[in-house]
Parts: structure tokens; C-alpha cells; sequence
């Protein structure tokens, strides 16, 4: 299966209009992660593909038309399942039903809620669930029409890191289990790298950077100078030294520094983190 995707759009961008321009070919199996600032296209990209938004152009998935200047198929015609943010349940519904609405098929939900972990929950409803668990019924839910394309809208981003990575799992899992094309929007870069076979960045709605997760996120390689930028929230002396604490995403990093450093260092400011032959400096 190809996917081709050769489409246009006015949009109202974070700086001014713009106009989304997207020529792209996505072949069978692909795990595609969409990268790029806030306001780039990325979220409207997946709403066109979905049939949600309109677009100019053409969609073609496998010799199937979903979009040119005669057609547009509807939403339930095109055999797409979504992931929102939002987890979008059916409130009154258990989390078996919420599966068994999009397709009265028992054997499968039982499968889906295997896999990720919920054959105890089945009979819940979403209110008295986690965060993680909705999400999970959300993701079942999408998979239930075995869709050709599975389109997903930063899933992840409200979870802490241990239900990120587990969830991170059980898609990667049902991606390769139910052979589906998947489009996934992202900021993560662990997650990208983690699930994704190719990476595309958008930026005010063009194709910036197209390429495996290696190439688009590797800044460097060897022992090539890389820096990180992180907010300084300590600096304690231990015996004769200084030991600067930084925030770095999700993560804390110990760096040793001079008494001429600092002196010119300022709890809560924004320092860089870098590195040469692998001696860290810490810069500001």
C-alpha cells in the first residue's frame, strides 16, 4: 500500500497566514512521526486526512480516491481510526462498549484489551479510569476498524513519563500487530525515536527535514561538540568544588564547576550544557 498525499491550505499560522503545502508518499507499515513548532500544520495535516478539514488536492490511499477536486469522502468512509488528546469516550458507555460501538465484533475488543492490559476494566466506565487507561481504551477503540491509517494527535503528552513509555509500548505493539500505517504527531524526541521509522518537520507549513529518526534528530556524532540548554537550580559546594544542578527536560544533571564560573552564574537562569571529547562545560 502507498499512501500519497499532494495537498494545499490557507491557515491562520502562529505568524500570520500561511498556506500548508504537503506533497508526501508514505508506504505500507510506515511509522510516521510529525515534528515542528506549535502553529506549523502538523494537527491540521492529520484533520484533512481524516476528512475532517478540507483541503485543494488529491488523497490516495492504495488506488482508493478519499480526496480530489470531485471527491471527498466522508469521515466514516475512510478507514482511518484517530487518537485525540482528549480520549473523546462515551461517557455512559463501558469500556467495552465504547470498543463494541464502533464495530459489533466481541473477538476483537477481547484481543485489543488484551494486549493492553484492560480485560479486568472491561465492564468499567471511563470516569472511575486513569489518564492511562483512557488513553488505552481510546488507542483500542481506533483499532477496532483496523484501519488503513491510524492517526494520532500528541496521545501521550498529558501522562508522566512511566505511563508514556508503557503506552509507548502497547502502540508500537498494536502498530506491528494489525500491520496499520501510522501518522503520529510528536514533540518528544524519545518517543520518536522509540516508535518511529521516519520523521517529517514541518515549519509554517512546508516539509522542513524528512528523514529516519537517526538523521533528523542526531544533531551530532563521535565526540563532536552537543550542548543542551536547561534551567541552573542549584549550585552546592562539595569539599573544594562546585556542583551546578541543572533541569534539562525531565531530567537533572550534576556538572562541576570553577569558582570563576560561578560567580557569574544566577539560580534559575537558562545555561547551555555542552560537551567536547566528553569534558562537559557549562556555559550561560
Amino acid at each position: 500500500m502507498m499512501i500519497q498525499i499532494d495537498i494545499s491550505k490557507k491557515l491562520h499560522g502562529s505568524n500570520g497566514d500561511m498556506n500548508l503545502e504537503i506533497n508526501l508518499e508514505i508506504k505500507k507499515n510506515d511509522f510516521v512521526a510529525l515534528s515542528g513548532l506549535s502553529g506549523s500544520g502538523k494537527t491540521t495535516l492529520l484533520r484533512i486526512l481524516a476528512g475532517l478539514e478540507k483541503s485543494e488536492g488529491t488523497i490516495n490511499i492504495d488506488g482508493e480516491i478519499w480526496q480530489n477536486e470531485k471527491v471527498n469522502l466522508a469521515p466514516q468512509k475512510r478507514q482511518i481510526g484517530f487518537v485525540f488528546q482528549d480520549y473523546a469516550l462515551f461517557t455512559n458507555m463501558s469500556v467495552k462498549d465504547n470498543l463494541l460501538y464502533v464495530k459489533n465484533d466481541i473477538e476483537l475488543a477481547h484481543k485489543l484489551l488484551k494486549i493492553t492490559e484492560l480485560e479486568e476494566l472491561s465492564n468499567r466506565l471511563p470516569h472511575s479510569l486513569s489518564g492511562g487507561q483512557k488513553q488505552r481504551v481510546s488507542l483500542c477503540r481506533a483499532m477496532m476498524n483496523q484501519p488503513k491509517l491510524l492517526l494520532m494527535d500528541e496521545p501521550l503528552s498529558a501522562l508522566d513519563v512511566g505511563m508514556r513509555t508503557k503506552l509507548q509500548n502497547e502502540i508500537l505493539i498494536l502498530h506491528k500487530e494489525f500491520g496499520t500505517t501510522t501518522l503520529m504527531v510528536s514533540h518528544d524526541p524519545s518517543e520518536i525515536y522509540r516508535l518511529s521509522n521516519r520523521v517529517v518537520v514541518l515549519e509554517q507549513g512546508k516539509i522542513i527535514n524528512d528523514g529516519t529518526p537517526k538523521e533528523v534528530l542526531l544533531k551530532t556524532k563521535g565526540s563532536q561538540k552537543f550542548s543542551f540548554e536547561g534551567e541552573l537550580l542549584d549550585i552546592k559546594k562539595v569539599d573544594v568544588i562546585y556542583i551546578a544542578i541543572v533541569a534539562i527536560g525531565q531530567q537533572l544533571v550534576e556538572i562541576v564547576v570553577s569558582s570563576d564560573e560561578k560567580k557569574d552564574l544566577k539560580i534559575g537562569q537558562i545555561v547551555k550544557i555542552g560537551t567536547k571529547a566528553f569534558t562537559p562545560t557549562i556555559s550561560y
